[in-house]
């Protein structure tokens, strides 16, 4: 048997963009990305902190240190750019693995979306 435990967060981030016209995903700094230990193309949920709207998606990458959040198509009508969201990402591990696991958790600036040092 698996379960399904918390395996990266980024917490409190600022939307930047919202573009409808795009096929789907969310694009993040690829310093997010990185600091987080996500990867491209990697389902994730995106938590609303403004208006609690949660979707799940997947990881494009943006411009390194640009601290740009955009949700693309759909995603892009459940969020305004302001607005506070937590990626969260989940991994599928035994029991017992989960209860030694420790997730990756960051916790960058939300109003400039830059990793603090």
């Amino acid at each position: 048997m698996t379960i399904e435990v918390l395996r990266a967060k980024i917490h409190r981030i600022s939307i930047t963009e919202a573009n409808v016209d795009y096929v789907g995903s969310i694009t993040l700094d690829r310093d997010l990305v990185d600091a987080a230990g996500l990867v491209e193309g990697e389902k994730v949920h995106v938590l609303n902190v403004n208006n609690g709207n949660r979707l799940v998606t997947y990881v494009i990458l943006g411009e390194r240190g640009s601290g740009h959040v955009c949700l693309n198509g759909p995603a892009a009508l459940l969020a305004s750019v302001g607005d506070v969201v937590i990626i969260v990402a989940y991994a599928h591990m035994s029991f017992e693995e989960a209860k030694t696991f420790s997730p990756k958790v960051i916790f960058p600036d939300e109003r400039t979306n830059k990793l603090r040092p």
